[in-house]
């Protein structure tokens, strides 16, 4: 289980606290269900965060169009950058398995948050 720490500082950035999902986003969600939803996470997250190297770093996450980009940017999980500053996952190495569950752990707790 998640630690509401990292909620609570992600809470104090007005960056951060200002993305919401939007009625389609929610829409979508409720379509495709929470499960399916899981699984977009871990595939972007084993293809856009995972490897060492990301060509374009900073970059890689759009701000809209899927609910997992948006909780990405929300949660400070959208790039290595944001993964290493908020979330002490350092630059320059592959994901471990663990730090990806732990990254897809804390995307569907917001999507949840933002679903209630």
């Amino acid at each position: 289980m998640l630690e509401n720490d990292i909620f609570s500082r992600l809470s104090k950035s007005p960056f951060r606290s200002r993305f919401k999902l939007s009625p389609k986003d929610k829409a979508y969600v409720t379509t495709k269900g929470l499960e399916t939803i899981k699984k977009h996470a871990e595939d972007f997250i084993s293809q856009r965060l995972a490897p060492a190297d990301i060509e374009n770093d900073g970059k890689q996450t759009p701000m809209r169009n899927h609910p997992v980009f948006v909780a990405q940017h929300a949660t400070a999980c959208c790039c290595r950058g944001c993964l290493e500053k908020w979330h002490h996952i350092p630059k320059g190495r592959v994901l471990t398995p663990d730090e990806q569950s732990y990254i897809i752990e804390v995307i569907m707790c917001w999507i949840s948050r933002q679903m209630s």
